[in-house]
């Protein structure tokens, strides 16, 4: 495995208009290439904030990112070029079809002619689903829908796939799915960037992790020393309780 920096996270902070305190704190973190890495933490810790940032839909207040060492900031198609988002929520068109958003998003991303028709080919074969291609986005299970989802985010070859919580509310056929799928583009050198609120994901797919809260970093490391740190936790689900507490975060 290449253990190169694929991205720089330095100092960030997100302050809102009117909140008192900032969603994200100065937060630091490095990724590299190859690794699959968790991104952890309870409501409100500042996760989708941070990716948001990364992803550029939002600013940083103050705080830097980098993509191999080039500046989001000062360079952002650049930057663009190497990620792919998979937002918590569907970001499908419900009245086209299957093929008809991943097209439409491959023309965004800016693939033309051949090399779109076959990159769709292939996406669609990733994530089994193109048996189901010419079927309506309000006619799909949300099980399809999500690998939809992943469809579009790695059409353009992203060398880093952020993903948001692409598990919320679909069934255990369809989970089992998309970790073999992740695995699998894991596997053939795309870094992954995965946050869930699901410690038995982490524990089967990530080779490193950072739980964090209130926008910061509480610890990160490969699970096993994060663990080897805390001896009286069985389990990241034990550790996370143990770093974050286990008061409620409803919001």
């Amino acid at each position: 495995m290449n253990h190169s920096t694929l991205v720089t996270l330095q100092d960030l902070v997100k302050q809102y208009p009117g909140s008192d305190t900032p969603a994200v704190d100065g937060l630091s973190l490095r990724i590299r290439e190859g690794e699959f890495f968790g991104f952890l933490g309870p409501n409100g810790a500042g996760k989708t904030t941070t990716i948001s940032m990364m992803c550029g839909l939002l600013s940083p207040t103050s705080g830097e990112i980098w993509y191999n060492d080039i500046s989001l900031k000062q360079h952002p198609t650049a930057c663009f070029q190497l990620i792919g988002f998979v937002p918590q929520e569907i970001a499908l068109y419900e009245n086209l079809t299957i093929v008809e958003n991943v097209r439409f998003f491959g023309k965004m991303q800016g693939l033309r002619g051949a090399h779109l028709h076959k990159r769709i080919d292939e996406c669609l074969e990733v994530v089994s689903l193109s048996e189901h291609r010419t079927r309506q986005i309000k006619h799909c299970s949300g099980g399809m829908k999500r690998r939809a989802n992943i469809a579009v985010g790695i059409l353009h070859r992203p060398k880093l796939l952020l993903l948001d919580e692409p598990t919320v509310g679909i069934d255990v056929q369809s989970r089992n799915m998309i970790f073999e799928n992740l695995r699998v583009l894991n596997e053939e050198g795309m870094t992954v960037l995965y946050t869930t609120h699901y410690m038995e994901e982490v524990e089967q797919l990530c080779s490193r992790v950072a739980i964090v809260d209130n926008g910061s970093v509480l610890t990160e490391g490969e699970p096993w020393e994060l663990l080897a740190q805390k001896p009286e936790c069985d389990n990241l689900e034990q550790l996370f309780l143990a770093l974050t507490g286990k008061q409620l975060r409803d919001r």
